[in-house]
């Protein structure tokens, strides 16, 4: 029954994932640190070697199975998958009708998980510093590049999925924003709106092609730099706070496939000069509980799995 539980929670998990991927400027990447998953993804995504294909080849499926993490990785992933393809349009649905609320309630959440994944540098060292100060600094200028019109042809779709899967797997660098700089964003969420299996399966093999590569990259560093790795990634998402920041004014629009007009270049602003400059409510409060209801599911998450490890250690 237990065993059960732990993969309702980790399917959840990955649901929570799947619902940031999607949101430009918050990463999947983030709530696998605050759940306390990610260390397990990386160690399972690069489990996928020489040794697992050997395995294959002599059809040991079993402990082939047994050598990926196949269990934890079909639950997450099907969290993620169930969670993009349902939540698609409603985050959709929220950036076009509530966006303030929104941006706000992932604004607390990375602020706290910025909090949170700091706690976990045991000493910090002058490289660590200079880690955490450099990691604010590429997420930042990553956040202030301009989106730009390219090609739709199968390579660049391929070339999408394998750069954005690295930054979906980095606290604090959003996929979503990088396929958006790339000018495939909106094209990527109609494909999934679409069913157009073509355009996915293409995107997908890319997801995979860079995520095999990238998370061993990210493995060795936590393995051997651990003190410095985290506080890379935590500069991430400290960085990546200018992009999700709730108050924005429209300075460039831009047609998207279905000729709508849609914001294409914002500048961030004050919630006090947002009436003034877009003749919109800037919902000061309603901002603010979502941003506390952001911290506070994090928090909540932290304390059950603080609880939860206490249980776990006492009853052995």
């Amino acid at each position: 029954m237990q065993k059960f539980r732990n993969y309702i929670q980790l399917f959840f998990k990955g649901v929570a994932m799947g619902g940031a991927d999607v949101v430009p400027g918050v990463s999947g990447g983030t709530i696998a640190f605050i759940t306390g998953i990610y260390g397990t993804l990386l160690d399972a995504i690069k489990s996928f070697n020489l040794e697992a294909v050997q395995l294959l080849i002599k059809f040991k499926f079993k402990d082939f199975w047994k050598h990926i993490n196949g269990n934890f990785l079909i639950t997450l992933f099907a969290g993620i998958a169930l969670s993009i393809i349902t939540l698609a349009k409603l985050i959709h649905l929220f950036l076009e009708e509530y966006p303030i609320q929104l941006w706000s309630f992932f604004f607390g959440l990375v602020i706290i998980a910025a909090i949170s994944v700091s706690r976990e540098i045991g000493k910090w060292s002058v490289g660590a510093i200079i880690a955490g100060i450099m990691g604010i600094g590429i997420a930042y200028f990553i956040t202030l590049a301009t989106p730009a019109e390219t090609p739709t042809a199968s390579w660049f779709i391929f070339l999408s999925g394998a750069v954005a899967i690295c930054a979906m797997i980095l606290p604090g660098i959003s996929g979503s924003f990088i396929l958006l700089i790339l000018g495939k964003y909106a094209y990527i969420l109609e494909a999934v709106n679409e069913r157009d299996f073509g355009v996915i399966a293409l995107f997908g093999l890319g997801c995979i092609v860079g995520i095999l590569s990238f998370a061993r990259v990210i493995s060795w560093l936590l393995h051997k730099f651990h003190d410095v790795a985290v506080a890379l990634l935590a500069g991430f998402m400290i960085g990546s706070l200018n992009k999700i920041w709730p108050w924005k004014e429209v300075m460039q629009t831009r047609i998207n496939s279905k000729g709508e007009e849609v914001p294409f270049i914002t500048k961030n602003i004050w919630p006090t000069e947002y009436l003034e400059a877009t003749g919109l409510e800037p919902h000061i409060w309603q901002a603010a509980v979502f941003m506390l209801l952001g911290i506070g599911i994090v928090v909540f998450l932290e304390q059950f799995a603080t609880r939860r490890s206490r249980k776990i250690t006492s009853a052995s």
